[in-house]
């Protein structure tokens, strides 16, 4: 591990290679950390000196250096959005694992790619998804809800700790009354689960989504097909579940079955349900926050990890949204940060 000498504010990265991955091209992650805390760094050779008023902000931007040293030791990637996760974990002030960066205790490994956590709300997401048979995530757009529950899935399957991979979604529009769509069930339902689709194929090999999808290892359907049955040996997400009414919803959690286990992602201030309609994602929350096997995780503003300008975009909506606020600003919380308190209707 790169070793931090807090008299001078020094950092050494003991493996020379590594210093070009850490530091970026033109020293571009040096100079995106210093955009984001009030430090100054300085490179020379394989140390990186930190100058800056603030000891707390001094020592944050020595650990980030750490976690990206360590990433890069591990073989990962090291880029914008990498050092942008990075800050976001060192800041919240949690503790520095000894053995390897944050995110990588509580990783999953796809066919395809590593997928680390990028922020601490992720990491316990993630962790909870490891844990439990039932894990429901809530927040903004942007947060990594779906891809986190969906690469989580796919890393499961690649495990067989099960044996296929069942995703869903209530086909609702969102407002712009589509009418009749043209083709068989799997071209009218494919607009409504594309986000899904993009995931997959981000974490799997080419090809191997369709041959997944054409043996039944992968089966994605909207949430009007799950009723009647037992879905077993499988890992079941559904998505977009604040369309889903309370009794979908029951329909759907009782569809669980041995050895399987079961995500909920949903952001509640979404909704395309029709005006008077209550969300069957926030009956659900209010149902079962508390039961033993079951995990709520809530994300916020600070988990969003799309282009910088979604969260200013979701805050600027939410000034305006008070009772979207309380249910996905941190309400209900079993892990992460907060203690639980009653979920407000919308």
């Amino acid at each position: 591990m790169a070793e931090l000498d807090q008299a001078d504010r020094r950092v050494v990265l003991p493996d020379n290679r590594l210093c070009a991955t850490v530091f970026g091209q033109h020293h571009s992650h040096l100079a995106r950390i210093e955009q984001q805390l009030p430090v100054n760094l300085v490179a020379r050779g394989n140390e990186v000196i930190v100058h800056g008023d603030d000891p707390d902000a001094v020592n944050s931007a020595a650990t980030v250096l750490q976690e990206l040293y360590m990433r890069a030791k591990g073989g990962e990637d090291v880029g914008r959005d990498e050092v942008d996760a990075a800050v976001r974990m060192v800041t919240a002030g949690e503790p520095l694992p000894t053995d390897g960066y944050r995110g990588q205790q509580s990783a999953v490994r796809t066919e395809r790619k590593l997928v680390v956590p990028r922020t601490p709300n992720q990491a316990r997401y993630l962790e909870a998804l490891q844990k439990n048979d039932l894990v429901l995530g809530l927040g903004p757009a942007g947060t990594g809800k779906t891809y986190l529950a969906v690469a989580a899935a796919v890393a499961a399957m690649k495990a067989r700790t099960v044996e296929r991979l069942i995703l869903s979604r209530p086909a609702v529009e969102a407002g712009e009354r589509l009418g009749f769509l043209p083709g068989d069930m799997r071209e009218k339902v494919d607009p409504y689960l594309r986000p899904i689709y993009d995931a997959l194929h981000d974490l799997l090999p080419e090809g191997r989504l369709e041959r997944a999808i054409e043996s039944g290892q992968i089966e994605i359907a909207p949430l009007a097909f799950m009723r009647g049955r037992t879905l077993r040996n499988a890992a079941v997400i559904l998505d977009e579940a604040q369309n889903a009414t309370p009794m979908q919803m029951k329909m759907f959690l009782t569809r669980l079955g041995e050895n399987s286990r079961m995500v909920v992602t949903g952001d509640a201030s979404q909704s395309d349900l029709p005006p008077g309609v209550k969300s069957g994602l926030q009956d659900a929350v209010d149902r079962l926050a508390g039961i033993e096997g079951i995990a709520i995780v809530r994300f916020d503003q600070t988990d969003i990890v799309r282009h910088p300008l979604v969260q200013k975009i979701v805050r600027a909506y939410e000034a305006d949204d008070a009772p979207a606020t309380d249910v996905d600003g941190g309400v209900a919380r079993t892990l992460g940060r907060g203690r639980p308190h009653p979920v407000q209707d919308q």
